[in-house]
């Protein structure tokens, strides 16, 4: 398997955020974990394709119809 560098920067984010619980419960980490990490997939790929939803979508691999919805989600414009 490859080293995926986004996938170790995630790891070691993870890593902090329990050292940061200091014992807590964890609550919602799968949402959190996916805002934070598609918001600004979404941005950035939005703004490589230059506002032009078909091609995000292209770009991401998703119905332009799912795309529109994730960019509602996120209140991107």
């Amino acid at each position: 398997m490859n080293n995926c560098e986004l996938a170790d920067s995630v790891k070691s984010s993870l890593d902090q955020y329990f050292k940061d619980l200091d014992g807590e419960s964890p609550h919602a980490l799968y949402d959190m974990v996916l805002g934070c990490i598609e918001k600004p997939l979404l941005e950035y790929i939005m703004q490589h394709a230059t506002g032009n939803q078909s091609k995000a979508a292209e770009i991401l691999g998703l119905n332009r119809n799912t795309l529109r919805k994730k960019l509602q989600q996120y209140n991107i414009e």
